[in-house]
């Protein structure tokens, strides 16, 4: 039987007839049926309800069509499974009641385990059985949240622009640093091979904002913690995608981390940050998400030459360079997605085939 397009284009082994195309956050925020199923109930009560979350992961692939479900969560979710006291607040993102400041607060954070999300092995094995098992169905995404996002989070309170109180604990005190990353990795790779072992097909590690920090500090202070969580989820045989905003200068590091999948934001085009990791990494993304209230004339044009980029990688899976603003009009990404699957194959090879030509000296 045909494998789906994504898991295809993900182990590099896909034709050039597919496309595949999915959004993140494609699950909620710019829907309307989201909002209508969603009114009155918190995000993280929200993610705590198997039946809810079957029903909004769902609602993108029935509208839009695209070639993969995400799996409906937050990446503080398995934070907050574990007890630790916070909130997501609309419009502004994650609250930590007290943040991180020293090594007692360790032991505010213990190990996650199984039991701890069973409404997490619920909703994924809901989903999954509507979608269905073939090799060829809709696959699920899992997903979770990379050390150094969750970290940033905790340690900042919340939201930051600089992450400054990140950064100075990380460099004033690199063993209560690592020891934090530690306990964040096993609480990211429990999350994730709970999803797996429900029926996700595939994951991907959220390091949002690892952007922020130099080539060599990701090396040293990142990278194993992230590093740890791929390779426990390789063992499952699932592809993984590794994806963080404004990683340009991290790529190549990024990709050796452990992914499959390396997911560009739209900073650079796909044919560099192809460039830049080498020909064993599919690549996804990579559309800017403002572009979308452009004029569709402008925006079409725009995603052709996404396609046209990509088709320097191996694997390409279409889709923005950061999540689906909640302002989008649903309707356009429709026909994003009907542009990629119509025409997507046809540009892919054109621009393929104009690669493979040799350049011809001036005369």
């Amino acid at each position: 039987m045909t494998e789906a397009p994504l898991l295809a284009a993900a182990r590099r082994d896909n034709p050039d007839d597919r496309i595949p195309v999915w959004f993140m956050r494609q699950a909620g925020r710019s829907l309307p049926e989201y909002k209508k199923v969603r009114e009155g109930i918190s995000m993280l009560d929200a993610c705590t309800m198997p039946e809810l979350v079957r029903e909004i992961t769902l609602q993108p692939v029935r509208r839009h069509g695209v070639d993969a479900a995400i799996f409906y969560s937050d990446i503080m979710v398995p934070v907050k499974a574990v007890g630790l006291d916070l909130d997501i607040t609309p419009g502004i993102g994650p609250q930590i009641a007290t943040p991180f400041r020293s090594r007692a607060d360790l032991d505010r954070l213990p190990e996650l385990t199984p039991d701890d999300i069973g409404f997490v092995d619920e909703a994924v094995r809901l989903i999954v059985e509507e979608l269905g098992g073939s090799d060829s169905a809709v696959p699920l995404i899992g997903f979770a949240g990379a050390p150094f996002t969750l970290a940033s989070y905790l340690i900042e309170g919340g939201p930051s622009k600089d992450y400054a109180r990140t950064k100075a604990l990380m460099l004033a005190d690199p063993e209560l640093w690592h020891d934090l990353c530690d306990r964040l990795a096993q609480i990211s790779r429990v999350f994730l091979e709970v999803q797996v072992a429900a029926g996700a097909r595939m994951v991907q590690l959220f390091d949002s904002w690892a952007g922020s920090l130099p080539a060599r500090d990701y090396q040293r202070y990142v990278m194993p913690h992230s590093a740890g969580i791929l390779a426990a989820l390789g063992e499952s045989g699932v592809p993984r995608i590794h994806f963080g905003v404004g990683t340009g200068e991290l790529l190549p590091l990024i990709a050796q981390a452990g992914a499959d999948v390396v997911g560009v934001d739209w900073r650079i085009p796909l044919d560099e940050a192809a460039r830049r990791v080498g020909p064993a990494y599919a690549l996804q993304g990579n559309l800017d998400p403002a572009l979308l209230t452009a004029p569709w004339e402008v925006l079409a044009e725009r995603v052709r030459d996404v396609i046209r980029a990509g088709a320097a990688a191996d694997g390409h899976i279409f889709n923005l360079g950061h999540g689906v603003p909640p302002t989008t009009d649903a309707t356009v990404l429709t026909r994003i997605v009907e542009l990629v699957h119509n025409e997507g194959p046809d540009i892919r090879r054109a621009a393929r085939a104009a690669a493979d030509q040799p350049e011809r000296m001036p005369q």
